[in-house]
């Protein structure tokens, strides 16, 4: 524990950069704390201290920002206003992927603030751990020296569903931290389910390094503003409604060089996820034997280690982004990282195998959505295959294990975070069972090994049979794109199945089946060679077959590309994409020629189809249009409309991690690892 004391005192001293390097500068909501579904803060305007922070699904959860400079109080977050209280001055603010950072002018000196989620896949003990950063940076701007303190309030809501829940608060000192903590005195673990929800057990905790010498008390939420500027930072208050937990850390005298010191921010769930009748602790802590007061301590000792390793990260993501893209898809990017990441939940199942399970925000609150999970896949395949595993391993297990008994894929696990069987009321047989034969071929792709598929190897036969048999002109039925309705004839559900028959005889490839991989290549390519005729609409294919005056992007078709399938010649990509140009609006291209709207994952698909980097550009650039001028002001929406910018439906959604697919085909096309 003294090498804990040790390091954080050497940060009175030792200075740590946190720069922008020209990352995205506009969002539609800004992300502060994004872990999980559950544990997810974003600011939903420009300026941080214009609005009250909010969870993802737009519910307050507030927290408030003061600064104190000699005598004059300034607010840089929340709205929370009284007699003698100034508004800071935002100057910018810069996103990168694992951070976002705000800069303002208060009065005599500069204040940085900078929340630091460390989802860095690379590590699953850290990119698991619920603990993120609130780091200051203050310094003098006019050569003189000033006397600083900063506070933070934070709402109890952050551990309720409803804000007039009752709570418990206590304050906890170590010789390491000190520590707020704070949670319902109800406490009903894994009792809702559903969509528009908020977590309402478990336990927030606000912790400050012992050698900030941090005051931490609680107040009513209507006193914590008072309780700073008039000094009264005493409180005997452990129970009640809509309390406050309220950190001051003094600087002392700063001057012209920047002083850094930082709080954190966590939370503990106690149990995350029901999965078939088992209550599953969060993976941080899947043996039961961590506790939150522990993490914060190591979060703590390798403050210094995990913000180098955040920036090194952050540049690496922008700069092979850009060279992928251009800086708008960067930009894009990085405005998807976090949000998809925290629309999961990392668990153990009891059989001992990842579980990274998706809620289908503001959709319909599905665990585990297979039709979420496809979208979402380009960033996961990226950066950990393991995490892609995850998504995967509780269909196989609900296949597998008979508790699902039909002949194709389930559309979900249920509820969340009520992961018992699926609760959607219809099934969508080719989408779910194309997804599942896909994304395991990719996975394949990503660790140039087939073992995982070799595993499952049962259930894939029987899947891409079933395609066989059915995929190829679907009959009336939904696809990943439900709010659509059902639609029979489907062209681009057809190239789905058609790609996952090829991805299967490549898979069988991989494993030296021969007979196997000949047998349903030659199907695929049949099919793709019929597919072309059916759906040959002169200068485009159509959204159905056998109809000339319909179009559809046809995204699925990107499998084939970066899979390296060759189902496909690239002359229909070609024709498609030249067609889809003269077809864009304002704000991106519609999905269909039933509508105007468009999903906005899927444009990033259907543009990865050209090698042309203009026509590439064209097609995401009403995109980046989108993301930072739409007025729809929520965490990105995946489902918007292409003549106005404003969201359609959807919010928050992990789908966005779609957008890496031209970083993902790249790369596995320059390796040539699909060969």
């Amino acid at each position: 524990m003294n090498r804990i004391i040790k390091c954080i005192s050497l940060l009175s001293w030792a200075f740590i950069t946190i720069s922008a390097y020209g990352q995205a500068t506009k969002a539609p909501a800004y992300p502060l704390i994004s872990h999980t579904t559950y544990f997810s803060i974003w600011s939903f305007t420009d300026q941080l201290n214009a609005s009250d922070t909010k969870h993802w699904t737009g519910k307050n959860q507030p927290m408030l920002g003061l600064i104190k400079v000699d005598n004059t109080i300034y607010r840089f977050m929340g709205t929370e206003s009284g007699e003698g209280v100034e508004l800071a001055h935002q100057k910018e603010v810069t996103l990168n992927a694992t951070q976002t950072i705000y800069n303002f002018n208060c009065g005599k000196v500069d204040l940085e603030v900078a929340f630091t989620s460390p989802l860095l896949m690379s590590d699953l003990e850290l990119f698991s751990r619920p603990v993120s950063y609130i780091t200051y940076k203050v310094k003098s701007n006019d050569s003189e020296k000033h006397q600083v303190k900063v506070y933070l309030g934070a709402s109890t809501s952050i551990a309720c569903n409803k804000p007039d829940q009752p709570v418990i608060a206590s304050v906890n000192n170590s010789h390491a931290l000190s520590m707020l903590k704070a949670g319902t005195v109800e406490q009903p673990v894994l009792k809702k389910k559903g969509d528009d929800l908020r977590i309402d057990w478990g336990y927030v905790y606000i912790a400050a390094p012992a050698s900030a010498r941090a005051i931490q008390y609680i107040t009513q939420d209507n006193e914590a503003l008072n309780s700073f500027l008039n000094n009264k930072t005493t409180s005997t208050l452990t129970e009640g409604k809509q309390l406050f937990l309220n950190t001051i850390i003094p600087f002392g005298t700063v001057g012209k060089h920047a002083t850094e010191k930082f709080l954190e921010i966590g939370y503990d769930e106690l149990y995350a996820i029901q999965y078939f009748e088992q209550n599953l602790r969060p993976w941080w802590n899947k043996d039961g034997n961590h506790n939150m007061a522990n993490e914060l301590e190591k979060a703590a000792l390798s403050y210094k280690l995990v913000m180098e390793r955040c920036s090194v990260f952050n540049k690496q993501l922008y700069n092979s982004s850009e060279k992928d893209g251009g800086k708008e898809y960067a930009d894009l990017c990085v405005l998807s990282y976090r949000q998809s990441i925290a629309a999961h939940e990392l668990v153990e199942s009891p059989q001992g195998e990842l579980l990274f399970l998706s809620k289908e925000n503001f959709s319909n609150g599905s665990v585990n959505t297979v039709d979420v999970t496809y979208p979402s896949a380009p960033l996961y395949l990226l950066y950990n295959p393991e995490l892609m595993k995850g998504m995967l391993n509780g269909i196989f297990y609900y296949s597998e294990t008979g508790k699902w008994n039909k002949p194709f894929a389930a559309h979900d696990l249920g509820t969340y975070p009520i992961a018992n069987g699926q609760t959607y009321g219809e099934g969508m047989p080719v989408e779910e069972c194309g997804n599942m034969v896909i994304l395991t071929a990719a996975i394949a792709m990503a660790e140039k090994d087939a073992s995982y598929a070799k595993k499952h190897w049962q259930t894939l036969t029987a899947w891409t049979n079933f395609l066989t048999e059915n995929g190829f002109d679907p009959g009336n039925q939904l696809c990943t794109d439900d709010f659509a309705g059902h639609l029979a004839h489907n062209a681009n559900l057809s190239v789905k199945a058609i790609v996952a028959i090829g991805a299967y005889a490549k898979i069988a490839g991989m494993l030296g089946e021969k007979e196997t991989a000949a047998k349903y290549q030659k199907i695929a390519k049949d099919m793709a060679n019929k597919w072309a005729v059916r759906t040959d609409a002169g200068d485009h294919f159509g959204l159905v077959f056998d109809s000339k005056d319909t179009w559809s992007q046809k995204y699925n078709m990107v499998w084939d590309k970066a899979l390296n399938l060759k189902l496909f010649p690239k002359a229909v990509y070609k024709k498609e994409v030249s067609f889809y140009l003269t077809h864009q609006n304002a704000y991106g291209l519609p999905l269909d020629s039933r509508k105007t709207y468009t999903k906005s994952d899927w444009i990033l698909w259907t543009a990865t189809l050209t090698d042309n980097p203009a026509d590439f550009k064209a097609l995401i650039s009403p995109v980046y249009k989108y993301a930072t001028e739409s007025t729809s002001r929520v965490p990105l929406s995946d489902w918007h409309e292409t003549t106005t910018g404003k969201k359609v439906g959807f919010q928050a959604r992990s789908v966005v991690g779609g957008y890496f697919m031209k970083s993902l085909t790249d790369k596995w096309l320059n390796n040539n690892i699909s060969k």
